[in-house]
């Protein structure tokens, strides 16, 4: 078996608890963009996906898995007042300032895995922009050697560019590399890019649904290192 020398994180749903942040953004932002009108928000909220009134995200919602351009491309037939670029940046300002709440606490986890050696990134559909704002907010991003947003240069997930351009930035093989997500896009990327794949359970994504693209499946990220010591 492969040492591995690289660990490379999804954001959403991996790192952060996918519900308790994009939930309450979508309603924050729906509301925005609506003007308040929640009638128009919950009708709108529908096309994506999104349930205001339970305030809950279908599986199949593009918002799980979808970049902030996908995103916003689904929303514009229903939001014609507003220009792409206009709406992608609203996306992008309500992302920021999303709450956040770990999967795990974070900080004493990626403490240890640098500890043990390892280089680590952060790969997400996310903007760059709030990426770095939601790791800033929890006081982990001096422990990311890499972070890479779908507008970061590299492309979004699941095509492999963010995944090779870690290995790259860090002069790594891909096959020392671990990807770890909590969505199909997430493994497919990494499958794609050569690299070992470890599913998370901490996103809308049940195990069934990973299992055919990970090598692993985890509950949640605070088992690598058990997993890393039983390799």
């Amino acid at each position: 078996m492969t040492p591995l020398s690289g660990l490379l994180f999804d954001k959403d749903g991996t790192l952060f608890d996918f519900a308790e942040t994009w939930e309450a953004w979508a309603e924050a932002f729906l509301l925005r963009a609506c003007r308040q009108d929640r009638t128009r928000a919950r009708r709108i909220g529908a096309q994506v996906g999104f349930d205001l009134d339970q305030r809950q995200f279908d599986r199949s919602s593009i918002v799980i898995a979808g970049t902030p351009g996908e995103v916003t491309e689904a929303l514009l037939p229903h939001l014609p007042e507003y220009d792409f670029p206009t709406l992608c940046r609203m996306l992008d300002d309500e992302a920021a300032v999303a709450p956040q709440r770990e999967a795990v606490p974070l900080a004493p986890l990626l403490g240890h895995l640098r500890g043990l050696g390892l280089r680590l990134g952060v790969a997400t559909n996310d903007a760059e922009r709030p990426a770095r704002a939601h790791l800033e907010q929890a006081g982990v991003t001096h422990f990311f050697d890499f972070i890479a947003g779908y507008d970061s240069g590299h492309g979004g997930k699941p095509a492999p560019g963010q995944m090779l351009a870690f290995a790259d930035a860090l002069a790594l093989a891909p096959e020392c590399i671990a990807m770890i997500g909590d969505s199909t896009h997430d493994l497919r990327a990494g499958r794609a890019a050569g690299m070992t794949c470890v599913g998370v359970l901490t996103g809308p994504a049940e195990a069934e649904m990973l299992a055919p693209f990970a090598d692993v499946i985890l509950p949640d990220i605070g088992h690598l290192p058990a997993w890393l010591d039983s390799r």
